[in-house]
């Protein structure tokens, strides 16, 4: 794998998917997570150079020495980093879930460094927004046809009332994908070893988000911006999603119908589809 050093001197390491097509930078989520999980997002790498990063910590990188620059406002930082050793002037750049609020603090930091940017079931935290509980539960509801819908939605009324267990969390997971098979178990079965669980809570330490002065950077950003969502997804209901896009001037929003928090396992095709399409269109136009 290629690598970079960190501004600090950590050395990173990336793959890099694809040969066709413009690099398109992607952070994985978790948080702090190997990037080995997103896959080939779905064959996304058919249609452009994939750049997948690990973030410090995570995959083949490099352990860093100051356990406190796991937090996600420092890393920022790496991923300037990243975009100077490919040697770009600006870079189209795709986040998911947890990595959407990296993404969105080097937007806010970066703006002039992004040319598109793509929003893939993102979190919220960085942005400050709140999810209902209530949106959670009717985005559930939405699976009562199948055969482990009880079990799992007695389990999510506990999560959202205060009351969860980590036998509630473990229990809600088919929620968080468009089909509870053997794929989905996998993914989620895989998430504890690729996972640096002693970097997750730095990631969202104290001081890592201030989400006023990030939604006021983001308010004024102007590239294209893709908020993709899944129709089941639990984690992002789409009241949310709704709200996240509005956050952009140039926000696209798109729920995936029958998709998870992972669109790109439960219809790749649909995902790529609606993606590469996304990143083909011209910017946004100038002003008359």
């Amino acid at each position: 794998m290629p690598t970079f050093a960190a501004p600090d001197g950590t050395t990173l390491a990336y793959r890099v998917l694809g040969g066709d097509g413009p690099p398109l930078v992607c952070l994985p989520g978790g948080p702090m997570r190997d990037s080995v999980y997103l896959g080939e997002l779905g064959g996304l790498s058919a249609h452009r150079q994939l750049i997948m990063l690990d973030l410090r910590g995570t995959g083949r990188s490099e352990v860093p020495a100051d356990a406190g620059s796991y937090r996600c406002d420092r890393q920022v930082d790496d991923v300037e980093a990243l975009r100077t050793h490919l040697g770009l002037d600006r870079m189209d750049l795709l986040a998911h879930s947890a990595g959407a609020n990296l993404a969105a603090l080097y937007a806010g930091r970066h703006p002039e460094r992004v040319g598109k940017l793509v929003l893939l079931t993102p979190s919220v935290m960085g942005v400050g927004i709140t999810i209902a509980g209530e949106d959670r539960l009717d985005t559930a509801r939405l699976r009562r046809g199948e055969p482990w819908y009880a079990e799992a939605y007695a389990a999510l009324e506990a999560v959202v009332a205060g009351r969860g267990t980590a036998g509630s969390w473990q229990a809600i997971a088919p929620f968080l994908h468009g089909r509870w098979d053997d794929a989905a178990r996998a993914y989620d079965a895989a998430d504890e070893a690729q996972k640096n669980a002693g970097a997750t809570a730095a990631y969202a330490g104290e001081g890592a988000f201030d989400p006023d002065a990030t939604r006021r950077a983001l308010a004024g950003f102007d590239a294209p911006v893709l908020v993709l969502a899944g129709e089941f997804d639990v984690s992002l209901p789409r009241p949310a999603a709704v709200e996240y896009a509005g956050l952009f001037p140039h926000a696209r929003l798109v729920v995936q119908p029958g998709a998870g928090h992972a669109p790109w396992l439960d219809d790749p095709e649909r995902f790529t589809g609606a993606t590469a399409a996304f990143l083909a269109t011209a910017g946004v136009p100038n002003p008359a």
